[in-house]
């Protein structure tokens, strides 16, 4: 079958390879890729800025049918329509696994990164991570679960009341989603993004969310401060993983509010203003991916209108047009890119 391999670390190095369909074991199943969404991540991969273990297939954001079933499993069937978490593998003895937080697992491994992934005719799923389609949700819709349930969790650190002013920063798909979970929570939700995210920022008009700032021509705090009678946002998620926004969320968060951090920084080390954590007693968590908890609520918010993925999706190839897609999401032009296998 034809799969985009990562063969060798550093930037590029991502082909179009002829590779052996994968062999389905006693616990596993094979599924048979319909879409498979372009996370940040495969880009951060592509460019070499990402440690996966190579060679590997990216992609960890898919949607398809099962074609064939181990012997072990009896929850799911061939024909079923389903997506798939990334967790591959987990140790399943660490206080983590005990608890269902897989993502914390020191020994866990995902699909695209670690095992091979989507970006290929089929994909080898732990049948435990595998999730059936709700029947109103469409399989291009389901292959954006994976970044839904990613923004599903960094809300649940977080503890939004009816009312509550949320500022989501960076309006990336993820910040995106973040906000339209946040929104059905009966939050009030300002977006940030700056002059060169203007697509983005006209999409989250698109969305419905309340209001929408261009740091570069408006005075976000003036805006939060209007709408909160100048105490400060409740909430502030950061979704875009610039330090400089990060810092501008401590600014605007209000004493005793709550920020979480989602993005992630290009450098682990970075000028954080501790004092400001200190002196308005923020409380301050990270998100980290997602867990199975995050899945079926993220599956419901699909299937109800609660989220709209669908609209996020503006441009969609096959596998041979890495290159293209990649492009368009460099320059800005593209939201979220789906690609599809070829034979």
């Amino acid at each position: 079958m034809k799969a985009l391999v990562k063969e060798k670390l550093g930037y590029g190095h991502l082909n179009l390879r002829d590779v052996e369909e994968p062999v389905v074991h006693e616990d596993q199943v094979k599924i048979e890729i319909k879409y498979a969404g372009i996370c940040g991540s495969d880009l951060h991969t592509f460019e070499g800025h990402y440690q996966v273990n190579v060679p590997v297939i990216l992609g960890h954001e898919v949607a398809g049918e099962i074609v064939e079933v181990g012997k072990n499993v009896d929850q799911l069937n061939v024909g079923d329509r389903v997506t798939t978490e990334t967790t591959f593998y987990i140790c399943g003895e660490c206080k983590y696994c005990k608890q269902g937080d897989y993502n914390l697992c020191n020994y866990r491994k995902g699909i695209g990164t670690q095992k091979d992934g989507g970006f290929a005719k089929y994909v080898i799923a732990r049948a435990e991570s595998v999730h059936t389609l709700p029947d109103q949700v469409k399989s291009r819709s389901a292959s954006l679960t994976e970044p839904l349930a990613c923004s599903y969790h960094a809300v649940q650190k977080a503890s939004i009341q009816k009312g509550d002013v949320v500022v989501v920063l960076g309006p990336g798909p993820i910040g995106l989603l973040t906000a339209q979970v946040a929104m059905s929570y009966g939050a009030k939700v300002i977006i940030t993004g700056l002059t060169q995210d203007k697509k983005r920022l006209d999409k989250a008009n698109e969305l419905g969310i309340d209001a929408i700032v261009n740091i570069e021509e408006s005075d976000v705090k003036q805006v939060v401060n209007d709408m909160t009678n100048g105490y400060g946002a409740d909430i502030i998620f950061e979704c875009s993983g610039a330090v400089a926004a990060a810092n501008l969320g401590l600014d605007l968060v209000m004493k005793k509010g709550q920020y979480v951090q989602v993005g992630i920084f290009p450098n682990p080390s970075v000028e954080i203003d501790f004092k400001k954590i200190i002196q308005k007693e923020i409380q301050l968590s990270g998100s980290r991916s997602q867990k199975p908890s995050d899945w079926d609520p993220s599956l419901q918010m699909i299937n109800s209108n609660q989220v709209n993925i669908n609209d996020l999706i503006t441009h969609q190839y096959d596998i041979s047009e890495w290159d293209e897609a990649y492009n368009m999401l460099k320059n800005g032009e593209a939201i979220k890119v789906v690609l599809s296998p070829i034979s």
